[in-house]
């Protein structure tokens, strides 16, 4: 099924074929078994790479393809609708760290790290949040001092996606001091490799959803980084990672379109097939009406999203509507999944059958890279800002 109000031209219809290919062909027969067992094969990261969906925004000069945005989430959709999971790594991994790099770096750094981050050969990470800094992330209290040529780090970083798998991690830290506070502005981001000494993964959460997505703590014990691996302004780290929320943002928006229009899908193959009452329950008003929502509500997101992907192409501030994009589609995803069970009735309670993994997975796309609460007050301090 395909509802698309903005018109794909052919080669995003050509990469959308080839991403839903390979996920049909190498994610949807073995995405049950990597949820079961908390862990999905690390080979479909090379996989990944070699398609290219690893470096899709990365530029040409750093064995990126130098795509659009847009093409981007088209790929992305696709390859959550098969495995929600998968889709986090993709995502995080292109808006973040690879980001960051690109926009904040110098040219040894995106040389260093932009081409085998492209290709796939090293994953990225992105470390903010901490056990007692989640939506107030700039109250985190991960310190980092300089020593010679190192910054030496100390602290712990919660909730970071793909962080026992990393190659490259983002992390912000205090270069201010404890005597000296300066907010938002006294905070760096410093580019970690896990081979650094102090380097050390924490405790792997057990999850609702996501759960063959790795999320772990990182302990940074005087952990030694180069004084080579300070991306920027070191005063200037979180505002580096809060403007590429902003694109992360549409990352995790595309995401939860793909889990929505999945359950959408198999919520609309199921009433075609289950009959009660002597007839396929599609031809009840009440289930009716259930699809045309749901259908809906997916339409509507890729709409908003596709026109915020625009946007940000254009050069133009994204802040708003990609705060937008985000909270429209995860409370879609979150509603959808929530139709397709009740759809389904007992059966989609039950692991046997594809919504109940839809359904988990898709709360987490409320709570990650900032929840529909923060998301509601970005929009509307952007409102007041235009006042």
């Amino acid at each position: 099924m395909s509802w698309a109000l903005i018109p794909l031209t052919e080669e995003q219809r050509e990469i959308q074929r080839t991403a839903r290919d390979f996920a049909r062909a190498e994610i949807v027969p073995r995405s049950d078994a990597w949820d079961r067992a908390e862990a999905y094969d690390p080979a479909i990261t090379a996989q990944l790479g070699e398609l290219g969906f690893l470096g899709m925004l990365i530029p040409e000069e750093f064995d990126g393809l130098g795509l659009d945005t847009r093409t981007y989430l088209v790929a992305l959709e696709e390859i959550a609708a098969a495995d929600a999971s998968i889709a986090v790594l993709m995502s995080v991994h292109n808006s973040l760290p690879t980001q960051m790099i690109l926009r904040y770096g110098n040219d040894e750094q995106k040389e260093r790290f932009l081409k085998p981050m492209a290709r796939g050969e090293w994953v990225g990470a992105f470390a903010l949040s901490e056990p007692e800094a989640g939506s107030d992330a700039a109250s985190l209290t991960t310190q980092a001092h300089r020593d010679g040529d190192c910054w030496v780090l100390n602290g712990t970083k919660a909730w970071v996606t793909s962080g026992n798998h990393a190659n490259v991690i983002l992390a912000m830290a205090r270069t201010d001091t404890r005597s000296d506070r300066k907010g938002a502005r006294g905070i760096g981001t410093f580019i970690v490799t896990p081979e650094m000494p102090g380097f050390n993964v924490g405790k792997k959460e057990a999850k609702l959803g996501l759960r063959a997505s790795p999320t772990v703590q990182l302990h940074f014990d005087n952990l030694r980084v180069p004084a080579a691996n300070l991306l920027g302004d070191p005063h200037m780290g979180f505002i580096y990672a809060m403007q590429s929320l902003d694109n992360g943002r549409l990352g995790i928006a595309a995401q939860a379109i793909g889990i929505a229009r999945a359950a959408l899908e198999h919520a609309t193959r199921y009433a075609a097939e289950r009959r009660q009452f002597h007839r396929p329950i599609k031809e009840f008003q009440a289930i009716q009406f259930k699809l045309a929502d749901m259908a809906t509500r997916v339409t509507a997101s890729r709409a908003l999203l596709y026109s915020a992907a625009a946007a940000k192409d254009r050069g133009e501030p994204i802040t708003q509507f990609s705060a937008m994009s985000k909270l429209l589609a995860s409370e879609t995803a979150m509603w959808v999944t929530t139709q397709a069970v009740q759809i389904f009735g007992g059966y989609g309670y039950v692991k046997e059958y594809p919504v109940e993994r839809l359904f988990r997975d898709a709360k987490a796309t409320e709570l990650y890279e900032g929840t529909s609460e923060i998301q509601r007050i970005v929009i509307a301090r952007e409102l007041y800002a235009q006042s």
